[in-house]
């Protein structure tokens, strides 16, 4: 019997000094099993590939620029974009997300933002089984609704539960004190939390990076021009029933946003709605240090691409082998010294940690465990991240 099964490892790249184009290196690791009696002998085909990101020139308009003169021009850079209904006949949101949010491991499903959880895509009208559409930023902090542009806006919207939905309601973004574990429709454990004694809701921690990411594009794309609401950041947590249109905490946001990192989940949902839907890109996806410039660390120096930007890593500087592999991978010629390398799956869990080996010329990281699928490399250093 001749089973075909595939792990796929995007190994990527950022450096704090210079630009030289965002790029993801795809390392395909086809297993092929064949399997008797007595054996079992894995082969390991492997291929590589190198593309690029961020569309030359999308953010000219910002270069140069501090503060509210960046946020202005990023507004301008990512406003115009085609806008789709809540709900039609024709696309709509369930199918953008249907899209953006498809299980790497299961095509008929999508993942859920709060938990992780898989679960039937085509079950989005199903209150008892299915999904609903969940509004990151909440649609009452501003009074939207559901109404084409900021109420269907992609980037801010991921599929749940309806339970978790009712629960997390239009709480603001905070680390909780007094801490109430989510469980979901199922009765699932999320990892997620609201607090008892304010009205704020922390995420699980693989996506505590997206959520930030995701009201810091809302808060750019929303100023309050023709009929948008103007949506702001604010250290403030407001009632349930306030519809201002702010959303916070700012400060642990910026806290998320620093210590969950942008992964390829983020970049995979963001290529997706600017290439095949929007036609718009979130901005603090592509370059972080964007959110430092406008509400962090570095307010009032003017911006560029270098000041962030990735480090371009050549196909022929690094390999992975062998070819047969049942076991164990090797990361051959990596350029810079790095601390850790990591990998993740397709929802941003983390299921393998090596320590790099500075005098070694070739890492060695253990595969034995891992299932067959969908899964992400990341190398941290000092001067850079893969």
């Amino acid at each position: 019997m001749l089973g075909v099964a595939g792990c796929y490892f995007y190994f990527f790249g950022m450096n704090n000094s210079l630009f030289l184009g965002k790029y993801i290196a795809l390392f395909k690791l086809i297993f092929m099993r064949l399997k008797s009696k007595y054996l079992t002998i894995q082969f390991l085909f492997f291929s590589f590939v190198i593309f690029a990101q961020v569309p030359s020139g999308y953010y000219a308009l910002a270069e140069n620029l501090a503060t509210e003169n960046l946020k202005e021009a990023l507004h301008e850079t990512i406003r115009n974009h085609v806008q789709f209904s809540y709900t039609s006949s024709n696309t709509d949101v369930w199918d953008i997300l249907k899209e953006t949010d498809r299980d790497p491991n299961n095509a008929d499903n999508v993942i859920l933002i709060y938990s992780g959880i898989s679960v039937n895509a085509a079950q989005e009208y199903n209150s008892a089984n299915g999904w609903t559409r969940e509004h990151v930023w909440a649609k009452s902090r501003g009074d939207f609704g559901t109404a084409i542009g900021a109420g269907t806006d992609a980037h801010a919207l991921r599929p749940l539960d309806n339970t978790t939905n009712s629960k997390r309601s239009n709480r603001a973004f905070n680390n909780c004190t007094d801490c109430e574990a989510i469980t979901d429709k199922w009765g699932n454990t999320t990892g997620s939390y609201k607090d008892s004694n304010e009205w704020s809701f922390e995420p699980r921690d693989a996506v505590k990076g997206d959520v930030a990411r995701m009201l810091f594009y809302m808060a750019v794309r929303y100023e309050g021009f023709a009929g948008d609401p103007d949506l702001e950041l604010t250290e403030n947590i407001f009632s349930n029933t306030d519809k201002t249109p702010v959303h916070g905490v700012l400060s642990t946001l910026l806290e998320w946003h620093r210590t969950d990192p942008v992964d390829a989940w983020e970049e995979n949902r963001n290529n997706i709605i600017y290439n095949s839907f929007q036609g718009n890109r979130n901005p603090f996806i592509d370059f972080p240090d964007l959110a430092e410039h406008l509400w962090g660390t570095a307010i009032g120096a003017s911006w560029t691409p270098q000041s962030l930007g990735t480090q371009k890593y050549k196909a022929r500087s690094v390999s992975i082998y062998p070819n047969p592999a049942s076991t164990v991978i090797y990361v051959k010629g990596l350029a810079y010294a790095a601390s850790k390398i990591k990998i993740y799956t397709m929802t941003g869990r983390l299921v393998s940690t090596v320590n790099y080996r500075e005098l070694e010329a070739v890492q060695q990281l253990d595969i034995s465990k891992l299932a067959t699928g969908i899964y992400f490399i990341k190398i941290d250093s000092a001067v850079a991240k893969l």
